[in-house]
């Protein structure tokens, strides 16, 4: 087809509709298809009564990933979605009283270091935090925020040297734990491998960028309208910039001819003219029916799955004083708990992130407020009989939240999210975290972000490279635009 056939994205996720503000900022002519009444993707929002609930991600990291995306359409975010950094990021709460505050600048963190764990310790975490900034340096602009398509994409020497020398091929526990001596610390530094599926002592220390993203450079939330109001900022940009976003319509086929992606045809039998098409919802389930013969990719043979998440969304009658906005809550058993997922069992002693949204004053009534907890579960594919599972640990949580504080929940108004919900959402395996970041899926070993044997056929999203996370998703948007408009068919 000719470069100038519209481009056809299939998904207004957040990878979706960073495609299509690229795309349009570009000059093509884009049409955005999405099956729901709404844009967001993973990104939803859900109601129960009077309140609302962002149902996806709610830790934003790299605002300046998000203001790139609306500057590409040369509209300013601040304007459009003004941000408010969180103080403090988060509060991590362990099981033997202890807290630590995980606040803005490396003195101000260094003293809540040196409160709880002494002088020394402090001391080690600002040599530690040099070295999180080394690596985030080495890694980013290589290879977070590069495109993977190629094999050759990851044969860049110094930046390979670079990032050895910062230690990134080790174990992410190792590499934490070799540094800092206090345990709650290492937590504090480590958790944030169930980000990318694995347990600390089976993740790169490459992901500690991860742990630098969130600790170092901050976590942020929408003034208005909480995570939600993201993509439909990112929808009304990408509006303006000319694409012209379809909701309630569903694709049902790519459609090819002998010089590769000609038409989607939408349920119903619409079909749509297409010189591109960009892939930007579950690729899994994308594989079986959406795409054509030949688009196939061997790195999808044998798909390992992230574990997935109960989420209880709870509204509550009454605003609770003194609580942070993200809150981590870390079980006894720290080992254990990751074992027990990566064997397709509950954790034994859950560890919890809890979010009170406050500043979200289109969540409840007034006087009133929300609160969200999720809890790490297997996935559908490494653990069965959820409608037995999942009433039990709905149970279990509710008596965790209670003795944490959080009083008596069984009686408030709440929506509940497990495996089979995740499922019926449209996530393979039952899990909204995709694949897993192990080595062999990782960079070029992550599905591919174009068909080599379908030419004009793109993917976007946290199946393709750089991954699962906010930061990650509109950057495979922009990196699915580039190919296009660089006629990488």
């Amino acid at each position: 087809m000719a470069a100038g056939d519209p481009v056809v994205v299939i998904g207004a996720g957040l990878s979706g509709l960073s495609a299509a503000i690229h795309l349009a900022a570009g000059g093509r002519e884009v049409v955005v298809v999405e099956a729901r009444d709404e844009p967001g993707g993973c990104c939803g929002s859900a109601h129960a009564g009077p309140y609302r609930f962002d149902t996806g991600p709610s830790v934003l990291t790299m605002p300046e990933v998000l203001a790139d995306t609306f500057g590409a359409a040369g509209e300013d975010m601040d304007g459009l979605l003004p941000l408010r950094r969180l103080d403090p990021f988060y509060r991590l709460s362990f099981h033997d009283g202890s807290r630590l505050d995980v606040v803005a600048g490396a003195q101000r963190m260094a003293e809540n270091v040196r409160a709880l764990c002494g002088p020394a310790e402090a001391a080690r975490y600002l040599r530690f935090r040099r070295r999180l900034s080394a690596m985030f340096e080495a890694e980013w602009s290589s290879f977070i925020d590069a495109d993977m398509t190629r094999l050759r994409s990851m044969a860049r020497p110094l930046a390979l040297l670079r990032l050895a020398a910062a230690g990134g091929f080790r174990r992410l526990d190792r590499f934490v734990a070799g540094q800092l001596t206090d345990e709650r610390l290492v937590k504090a530094h480590t958790f944030q491998a169930l980000y990318v599926g694995l347990p600390p002592d089976r993740a790169l220390a490459i992901y500690a960028v991860v742990a630098h993203m969130d600790t170092v450079g901050g976590v942020y939330f929408p003034a208005a309208g909480g995570m939600h109001a993201i993509p439909r900022a990112l929808a009304a940009v990408a509006a303006k910039a000319g694409a012209a976003i379809r909701y309630g319509v569903r694709a049902e086929r790519v459609e090819t001819n002998a010089a590769g992606v000609a038409a989607v045809r939408l349920e119903g039998g619409e079909r749509l003219t297409a010189g591109a098409v960009v892939v930007a919802c579950d690729l899994v389930r994308a594989h079986r029916g959406l795409l054509p013969d030949g688009a196939g990719d061997w790195r999808l043979r044998r798909p390992r799955y992230s574990p997935s998440c109960l989420v209880m969304h709870f509204g509550l009658d009454h605003r609770p004083a003194g609580r942070a906005h993200h809150t981590l809550h870390f079980g006894r058993e720290w080992a254990g708990a990751f074992a027990a997922l990566a064997s397709g069992r509950p954790q034994p002693d859950p560890n919890l992130l809890v979010t009170c949204p406050e500043a979200d004053g289109t969540a409840a009534p007034a006087g009133h407020s929300t609160l969200s907890v999720l809890e790490p579960v297997p996935n559908t594919v490494s653990a069965d009989g959820w409608d037995r599972l999942a009433p039990r640990l709905e149970q279990r949580l509710l008596g965790r939240l209670s003795d944490l504080g959080y009083g008596d929940l069984s009686a408030a108004p709440r929506l509940t999210f497990d495996p089979p919900a995740w499922t019926r959402l449209g996530h393979s395996a039952g899990t909204p975290f995709a694949l897993d970041h192990r080595f062999r899926q990782t960079a070029w070993f992550r599905p591919a972000g174009r068909s080599r044997r379908v030419p004009g056929l793109h993917f976007a999203g946290m199946y393709t490279a750089p991954g699962v996370g906010v930061p990650p998703a509109l950057i495979s948007g922009r990196l699915a635009a580039a190919r296009v408009l660089e006629g990488r068919r």
